[in-house]
């Protein structure tokens, strides 16, 4: 059996390749054309080991993440089968695959919720996710500045940044990473809310990233409740994992707020956005956008 590596995947999928495939395996998924299981969590003494599945038929693919955590650290692996006579394909490492599906399904979350015209980045958190949705932000939209809120930044880093993307980088507070923000991420461990939600501008897009654990949030109640829609990748994880909402105060965030992204690529839910409309999109990471990244690399792997 194959065994692909991360620097394999990061020459056989580029970001906009990775959001093609996400977005036909949200509609698939929007269809019923494909199904998963939600992640399951076994501890002990310190130790957790995570898995999350999907199965898509039309990409010929099924598959399981896995993953260890281990005093905070990842290290991810997928296991790649396929759907027509049941033989595994393949084995990935697949931190490469979590970095660029996850900010893939931002970047397809942020067409449909945040405004086309959107030239102003705010990103909390400097790791992994935080660059990563930088670059693929900077490609999706007309981003002339970016405001970066991180507690201890890397000498130099705006500098740098700025030169790769050739536009204003500047490093600062959340109160001022917020004003004129047109596109916020979070990506951050915190686990209670990184601002006051009435410090957002009016017409901004939030992609909130950075937990998947019942207990952490990094928006309070006054974003959610001040959003007009609260867009998720699957309710059935989302409202178990994401602690912005399931930490949320009665009455704060209506069901009728909530949407999948399989129904907007669907066309199953339509966005009518006003002006000042803020947006929140919150993402958990589920099986179906590692499999279907995996399905892709698998692909272009065959055809090299």
């Amino acid at each position: 059996m194959q065994h692909i590596s991360d620097t394999m995947i990061d020459d056989l999928v580029s970001p906009t390749k990775a959001q093609q495939v996400l977005l036909d395996a949200f509609r698939r998924f929007g269809s019923d054309q494909a199904a998963m299981q939600p992640r399951i969590r076994t501890e002990s003494d310190g130790v957790k080991i995570s898995t999350l599945a999907a199965v898509i038929p039309a990409q010929g693919v099924a598959g399981a993440k896995i993953y260890t955590t281990i005093n905070g650290k990842f290290s991810f692996v997928i296991l790649l089968f396929s759907t027509e006579d049941g033989r595994p394909l393949a084995s990935f490492d697949a931190n490469a695959i979590t970095r660029l599906r996850t900010a893939a399904s931002s970047v397809i979350a942020a067409r449909y919720l945040a405004r086309p015209d959107s030239s102003r980045l705010a990103i909390f958190g400097a790791g992994t996710q935080g660059r990563e949705h930088i670059r693929q932000m900077v490609t999706a939209f007309p981003i002339d500045h970016i405001s970066l809120c991180t507690p201890n930044p890397e000498p130099g880093l705006a500098r740098r940044l700025s030169d790769r993307y050739r536009l204003d980088v500047e490093l600062c507070r959340a109160e001022q990473a917020l004003e004129g923000a047109d596109i916020i991420v979070t990506a951050t461990r915190s686990t209670t809310p990184l601002f006051s939600g009435e410090q957002l501008p009016g017409g901004c897009f939030i992609a909130a990233i950075g937990s998947s654990l019942p207990h952490a949030r990094e928006l309070d109640d006054a974003a959610l409740r001040r959003a007009s829609m609260v867009a998720v990748e699957w309710r059935t994880q989302s409202l178990q994992e994401a602690g912005d909402l399931v930490l949320a105060a009665p009455g704060v965030l209506s069901a009728s707020k909530i949407v999948e992204l399989g129904e907007l690529v669907t066309g199953k839910v339509t966005v009518h956005r006003a002006p000042d409309d803020i947006m929140i999109y919150k993402s958990v990471g589920i099986g179906l956008e590692d499999i279907a990244l995996a399905g892709l690399a698998w692909q272009r792997f065959l055809a090299t």
